[in-house]
């Protein structure tokens, strides 16, 4: 491996340390053509961003987003940042011409998701949106089933994503909470991989309609509450106003004739981080739930009668996608894996001039399904996607 690209990175907190990892264990157990360099990592904090470089390898700092994306020695721009603050980066780090890889969700809205777009392909550099989920294993195994007509003619998409840590009326606001920095709650941040897998597996939607709620109006303000720390610190007795849904439910329906349903909710008590999906077909059907990520259940009308029933696959074979790079048959693999995956795809996409997805076009098409659904929730009805 002769190639290296040299990566900036802005952004050092969760996203910020879940990139590093995958930067850094890529080449090492996968062949790539490129040796990714940790250059310099951008963020506000001076003091604490020194702390990640330290931890994490990365040879400079930068203060100053713009200087780092004007740098003749960066080849890759990370955005590990808060939605509200991927357009303008972006845009910056296109016209440049470096490459770019973004955490999700794309941006605000589609105008914004759109602009990028075009700069992007304007500017002819690669852009990656990180819906790190596609390179699971197992999802990667369900994709290559539904290709290969396992299913047959998809009926229905269910999929449900529910976390559990705002409901304690007693959590403070945080950047999450506000529509200025997060344009909505779990319908953003948590239907957007719902719908990115989705459109990955099942097709594209043409139309939807939603609900949304809301159970907690104030929360108490913290001192650092506009920078994403979900342990910050009450500030006194003060609150402010929640201005985003703690939960959204969508129906839709797919161009392939298929219908589905979305929950998203932040506010299901005892789960952590729990994704899970059914795709019920012609000739099969499908299960999967990220608690138990590297198992996928499938069941088959082909199987003899009186022996058909759900089985479970332990996508941790040689045979099954990104699998061979890591341990033997039965050894798990886990969140992170999903990162270095992604990292890996995005390298082969820039050394072979090839596209990669989700790209920002995946983006954009997602945003328009989230504003649609949010849309839906206020006018009562249902909504056609443009």
């Amino acid at each position: 491996m002769h190639n290296i690209l040299n990566v900036g990175i802005v952004g050092y907190k969760f996203m910020g340390r879940a990139h590093s990892n995958a930067w850094i264990k890529a080449p090492l157990f996968f062949d790539i053509p490129a040796q990714p360099v940790l250059k310099a990592a951008c963020g506000r904090n001076e003091r604490s961003l020194k702390d990640f470089c330290r931890q994490w390898g990365w040879q400079e700092t930068e203060t100053d987003w713009r200087k780092l994306v004007t740098r003749p020695d960066i080849d890759i721009i990370d955005i590990a940042l808060p939605q509200h603050l991927h357009y303008e980066v972006a845009i910056a780090a296109a016209k440049e011409g470096k490459h770019i890889f973004c955490e999700k969700p794309l941006a605000m809205n589609s105008r914004q998701a759109e602009e990028m777009l075009l700069i992007c392909e304007s500017n002819k550099v690669k852009h990656y949106l990180n819906h790190n989920y596609r390179r699971t294993p197992a999802i990667a195994l369900a994709k290559r089933m539904i290709d290969d007509g396992r299913l047959g003619r998809i009926f229905h998409w269910r999929s449900a994503y529910q976390q559990d840590w705002i409901v304690d009326p007693d959590f403070p606001l945080t950047w999450q909470l506000l529509k200025e920095t997060a344009q909505a709650g779990p319908q953003w941040d948590l239907n957007s991989h719902c719908v990115d897998l989705a459109h990955f597996l099942v097709g594209e939607i043409s139309s939807v309609i939603s609900l949304q709620t809301n159970f907690i109006k104030e929360r108490p303000l913290a001192d650092d509450y506009k920078t994403g720390n979900l342990q910050a610190e009450r500030k006194g007795s003060e609150k402010g106003e929640v201005t985003v849904e703690d939960a959204a439910c969508m129906l839709v329906q797919f161009k392939n004739g298929a219908i589905g349903s979305f929950e998203a909710t932040r506010f299901a008590t005892g789960r952590k981080n729990k994704l899970s999906f059914e795709i019920y077909g012609s000739k099969g059907s499908l299960v999967f739930d990220l608690e138990r990520m590297n198992e996928l259940l499938f069941y088959s009308n082909e199987d003899p009668e009186g022996e058909q029933g759900f089985r479970k696959i332990l996508a941790t074979e040689p045979t099954h996608p990104y699998v061979k790079n890591w341990w033997p048959p039965g050894h798990l693999i886990g969140y992170e894996h999903s990162f270095i995956h992604a990292v890996v795809d995005f390298i082969h996409a820039i050394h072979e001039d090839k596209e990669i997805v989700p790209s920002f076009q995946d983006g954009l098409k997602i945003i328009k399904v989230l504003e649609a659904g949010a849309a839906s929730a206020e006018v009562k009805h249902l909504i056609t996607i443009q």
